[in-house]
């Protein structure tokens, strides 16, 4: 039955009708029955549940969700499943903030408790946080994620992203808990993973370790500090640093081994100012001659140098920043922390405990400028005012303290001895921009760590290990016991390992699980087995993985992108996926990154409202693969001018056409056969384009012949369309004009699939798979194949027309004002190319009954034809 043709466009309401349409019907739905080589798996983002989507996710989840649908209407079985990442420590500072709470595992669980949002406590800074039980805390994370998931899908379904909701996830769920399980057990038994108390980046606010590819350089103000050390036997030198608070964690003292000026130190021992610690000085290749002063302390920890110089050192590691960031309390004159003058040590010492790092830092710059501060006693330490600098500083990317480097118990997979491998790995990857894989190789190469893939938090999947306790209450993490894959998923705070009883939990001769959590990427690392049910359901795993396209930004190349790289190859020595589209940034006004970190985001639904869900998928769409995009308001405006002008062309067209339609095979008019045949040429590029990845590019030539189509075609063959005695012409002009509407609708329709699903339901729903333009097939060359025209003769009556009109624009007459002669000048071949289509051209023109002249002849260079045009008179 035939729908009533709505005479204006009302983007809300069909926004609103088509997602309600599509959410109880299966036009999106994966069929897990069909064989892989009909399928196209997309490897989902799962965003960061933290409150609510932004204008870069509409963007990176359009350009997905242009190639699902692209694929779909090429009768591919797409699997597109949507996930959410809830755990992390993203998570657990928003809960934190909201409900004003803080995890303390050793309260223990109150059953009537509920999270409440609380509004005082952003009024009141200073009002102290509530401490729950690790369940409560768990609990009010699940509360708060559930509420943001809601108004993500919302968002999603706003936004018309063609996911199989059928199969959402949370990576936080039970099904998740159990791939992620299973996959540490598998690197476990393949000896990939290692448990080890090493120096580890920490976040001091987070209280939590970090991995590598979490962590970025900020620019950041500080300061060197000129502090003079004595050599004992005689003799002194400076060594500049910028952080004097690590005094007393200093364990050595380096210079180049070809540095002049500090040979004949090598070998001897220096004295520390104010801790009167006695340190070797060394040889080290990291010194740098040309740094400061040549010669610097190595401290346990200050930085990755100092990590890895003390890792084959065999000295003994100095700790005094605690888990919290504050000097801890440790006792000068007990080894490690000897001096020649214990007292003065304690003393001095004794004044930064408790002191966060920066003020620490302060403090001790004040001790060293004191007078007879100097370890040979002659002077001040500090040599003069500090000298202000500005230098990276490594931050947690999510963090707003400088990383610690403290060491702390943590599992780590083990990449560095692997560096080859997962770059053979990349390159069986084809990456779209090709030039996104040299990122990923040259983060490969970089690596200076393992991957830590343990978290100190609550919200997040466990470990599933215990450890046993000795007699003497000392849990032995060298003996783990691992939890057989029967019983995943499970909580080892809450299950108890075989052979023991819940009674003995944390109790000597009993056993202890393991307190931490996966995270940093360990579960996100493996949605592709988490879509693909790896392990539980291996003939499903088969028909999804290897996935066809992982697309994402490309800011998580060094995280996203190379540990799912990592698991697919230490499980099953493949690739994870076959193709890398990495998209570039959005971007604000004033060319900055959009992130929440920022302050710069923009919310979706205002865009929606304004312009149309179509709109901005329109500005999504438009913008090429690794491209930095920014928020235009004025190419939403193009995107709203489109789509107004496809729903009243079409209506325009639809309302003209006979019924029933004529066929293609009754498309004979030159003209109508030239504009078919161009048409056919933009499907084959678009096709070409789609299969290469690049949809703007589809979209481009879509768009340019589509304003052609409607700004010329519709007009010259609307005399011959209205003609009632014109038999063949009329027949000709409907079957072409039918064809090219559709087509172009479902040329649009992966960009813009509200206004093409409307379009499509007036005239061309059908049953089955022609039941929605987003099912049904995309448009190929074979529909049209026996139609040979020119397009070069639409192109003609393009240029022809246009020189009528602007004639009669520059006069300021309408366009059905007369013409009482054209003369159109041009070679043989353009003008017997023009003759073919010279009816249409007079009629749209409305020249007069033999007032049209062609002559042979030169025109001016570049142009196709010379056109005069003389108006009728009033």
């Amino acid at each position: 039955m035939k729908k009533t043709i709505p005479e204006k466009y009302d983007h809300k309401a069909a926004e609103k009708h088509w997602t309600q349409e599509w959410k109880g019907s299966d036009v999106y739905r994966w069929d897990p029955n069909r064989p892989r080589e009909e399928t196209f798996v997309v490897d989902t983002p799962p965003p960061t549940v933290s409150g609510a989507l932004h204008v870069g996710h509409v963007f990176n989840y359009t350009q997905q969700d242009v190639l699902a649908r692209f694929n779909r209407m090429r009768g591919r079985n797409v699997s597109f499943p949507v996930g959410w990442d809830d755990n992390g420590l993203p998570t657990e500072r928003r809960v934190q903030n909201v409900f004003n709470i803080q995890c303390n595992p050793n309260v223990p669980f109150n059953p009537d408790w509920k999270p409440t949002k609380d509004e005082t406590s952003k009024k009141d800074k200073k009002r102290p946080a509530e401490e729950v039980s690790r369940p409560n805390f768990i609990q009010a994370c699940e509360t708060l994620t559930h509420e943001d998931e809601v108004n993500y899908e919302d968002t999603f379904r706003s936004l018309g992203i063609s996911i199989d909701w059928s199969r959402k996830y949370s990576t936080i769920d039970a099904h998740c808990r159990h791939i992620s399980q299973l996959s540490f057990l598998d690197l476990v038994k393949k000896e990939f993973v290692y448990n080890t108390e090493s120096p580890t980046m920490w976040d001091v606010d987070f209280k939590s370790a970090v991995a590598q590819a979490e962590v970025e350089d900020r620019e950041m103000p500080g300061a060197f500090h000129d502090i003079k050390f004595a050599v004992e036997g005689g003799g002194s030198f400076v060594i500049a640093t910028t952080r004097p608070e690590l005094l007393a964690a200093c364990i050595a003292v380096v210079a180049h081994p070809s540095d002049e000026r500090y040979e004949p130190l090598f070998g001897k021992y220096a004295i520390t100012p104010l801790f009167k610690a006695r340190v070797p000085i060394l040889p080290a290749e990291h010194a740098d001659p040309e740094k400061g002063s040549g010669i610097l302390m190595v401290c346990t920890f200050g930085d990755a140098m100092d990590v890895e110089w003390w890792k084959q050192s065999g000295l003994p590691p100095k700790q005094i920043i605690s888990l919290k960031g504050q000097i801890k309390d440790v006792e000068y004159g007990v080894a490690p922390f000897e001096s020649t003058d214990p007292a003065l040590a304690r003393e001095n010492y004794k004044a930064l405990v408790g002191l966060d790092v920066r003020k620490a830092k302060k403090v001790v710059a004040e001790m060293l400028a004191q007078p007879g501060t100097a370890a040979d006693g002659v002077g001040a330490a500090l040599q003069g005012e500090p000298r202000p600098i500005s230098h990276p500083v490594k931050f947690y990317e999510k963090g707003d303290r400088p990383l610690e480097f403290i060491t702390t118990r943590q599992w780590f997979v083990k990449t560095l001895a692997h560096k080859d491998a997962l770059v053979a790995q990349g390159r069986k990857i084809q990456w779209h921009p090709e030039h996104m894989r040299h990122r990923y190789e040259n983060w490969v190469n970089g690596l200076n760590s393992d991957w830590c893939i343990s978290r100190q938090r609550y919200f997040g999947i466990p470990f599933p290990v215990w450890y046993p306790i000795d007699k003497e209450g000392e849990i032995q993490h060298n003996k783990p016991i691992f939890a057989p894959k029967e019983s995943l998923p499970l909580d080892p705070q809450v299950e108890v390992p075989a052979g023991y009883t819940a009674d003995q939990r944390n109790q000597p001769n009993g056993f202890a699980g393991d307190p931490d959590v996966m995270d940093t990427w360990a579960t996100s690392s493996v949605t592709p087995q988490i879509q693909s049910h790896w392990l539980l359901n291996p003939g499903q795993h088969r028909k999804l993985f290897p996935m066809d396209i992982r697309p994402q930004a490309h800011e998580i190349i060094r995280t996203w992108a190379f540990y799912t790289i990592v698991k697919a190859w230490m499980h099953e020595g493949e690739i994870p996926w076959k193709h890398a589209l990495i998209s570039g940034w959005v971007l604000d006004p004033q060319g900055k990154k959009m992130s929440k970190s920022k302050g710069n985001t923009v919310t979706p639904q205002s865009l929606f409202d304004e312009y149309s869900s179509d709109a901005i998928r329109y500005w999504a769409g438009r913008a090429r693969l690794g491209t930095d995009t920014a928020t235009a308001p004025a190419v939403f405006k193009i995107g709203s001018k489109l789509i107004v002008k496809l729903f009243n062309a079409s209506r325009f067209v639809l309302m003209q056409l006979s019924d029933p339609v004529p066929g293609v095979e009754k498309i004979a008019h030159p003209l109508d056969k030239a504009m078919v045949s161009t048409l056919a040429d933009i499907v084959r590029n678009a096709t070409e384009s789609f299969e290469a990845y690049d949809y703007a590019e589809a979209l481009q030539r879509t768009e340019e012949l589509f304003w052609h189509f409607c700004d010329h075609y519709v007009e010259l063959v609307k005399g011959r369309s209205y003609s009632e005695t014109d038999t063949a012409g009329r027949e000709s002009a409907h079957a072409a004009l039918n064809w090219c509407l559709k087509t172009f609708v479902r040329l649009f329709a992966p960009f813009m699939p509200f206004v093409t699903e409307e379009i499509w339901s007036w005239r061309f729903a059908g049953v089955g798979r022609d039941a929605s333009v987003h099912s049904t097939k995309w448009p190929e060359v074979s529909e049209v194949a026996q139609i040979t025209g020119q397009p070069a003769s639409f192109h003609a009556a393009i240029d022809v027309v246009s020189a009528i009109r602007g004639t009669k624009t520059t006069a300021q007459k309408g366009q059905r004002w007369g013409v009482s002669s054209l003369t159109i000048t041009g070679s043989q071949e353009n003008l017997e190319i023009l003759t073919t289509v010279l009816d249409d051209v007079i009629r749209t023109g409305s020249v007069v009954e033999g007032g049209t002249k062609l002559v042979p002849g030169e025109t001016a260079a570049g142009a196709r034809f010379d056109v005069q045009v003389v108006l009728a008179d009033a």
